[in-house]
């Protein structure tokens, strides 16, 4: 079952999806508490993805057992405020703030929270985080990694030049202000990422052309030099940065949920020996 919500984080009210899971089993007559995956869109983006990426993601978690929400950062799909003007730490509010929505809803396990983020929304998954302990598992799909320079070269720096010198600079009908960028420049993923304690799933396509698959390599040196948890990769060969084509999109899909599911197992084993 789906459902479509609105998620209020301070004046801002949050369209989402909210996709209850199939089959969770019972015990005593009450329903077991599932695990929670919330996904990130990335820049300029929302909720239902390219070629309807994060819909189909979704829907195949609910299946496999997940309770998942995919969400619309302000100005962005259906959501109210103004994307180019409130920038990364925003954005990392906006995500704590579903979470916090997220773990109110009835059954849901406070232990098995995952954050799956593509693109720009890779690093505010990871920055969000590293600054909540209640995340436990991240997902990363064609992360970026150095935010300012990755957005500026897919927007272009004239038009970074426009919104430094003249307040405001458009692309793709979004506005974009000069504190946008300030706070872009204010975040360096690849140094918060020795952070983060968790597992974590690193994936890129060898065809991205936006966000190039040499930051997954180095992604995955920092999370198996700091990380408490593992760090699992999953090279696409030829997929985009979108995953676009329906083999591509079906296989990154599957891998995540592989994924999902052997952290499943690994800690339902780890409770029926601790008991």
């Amino acid at each position: 079952m789906e459902r479509q919500i609105v998620i209020r984080h301070e004046t801002l009210e949050l369209a989402a999806a909210i996709h209850y899971p199939k089959g969770a089993a019972s015990q005593d007559g009450q329903a077991s508490r599932v695990p929670l995956t919330i996904i990130c869109h990335g820049f300029a983006g929302n909720r239902i993805g390219v070629d309807r990426l994060f819909v189909k993601t979704a829907r195949a978690l609910a299946e496999a057992g997940h309770l998942t929400i995919r969400f619309d950062y302000a100005g962005c799909g259906e959501s109210t405020g103004e994307y180019g003007y409130l920038g990364l730490d925003s954005m990392i509010a906006q995500t704590r703030a579903v979470i916090d929505y997220a773990l109110s809803c009835g059954n849901v396990d406070a232990t098995r929270v995952t954050l799956i983020g593509h693109s720009l929304g890779g690093a505010i998954a990871l920055l969000t985080a590293v600054k909540d302990k209640r995340v436990k598992r991240l997902a990363l799909w064609s992360a970026v990694a150095y935010p300012f320079n990755d957005i500026v070269k897919i927007i272009g720096r004239e038009n970074y030049d426009q919104a430094t010198m003249q307040g405001v600079a458009d692309y793709l009908g979004y506005s974009f202000g000069a504190g946008f960028f300030e706070s872009l420049a204010r975040h360096q993923p690849f140094v918060e990422a020795r952070k983060f304690g968790g597992d974590v799933l690193l994936a890129h396509g060898t065809s991205d052309d936006v966000i190039p698959v040499d930051y997954c390599h180095l992604y995955q040196k920092i999370f198996w030099q700091y990380s408490e948890g593992h760090c699992d990769q999953e090279i696409i060969f030829q997929a985009d940065h979108t995953y676009s084509s329906g083999p591509h999109q079906r296989l990154l899909i599957e891998k995540t949920k592989s994924w999902l599911n052997r952290l499943e197992q690994r800690q339902e084993d780890w409770q029926h020996w601790t008991i």
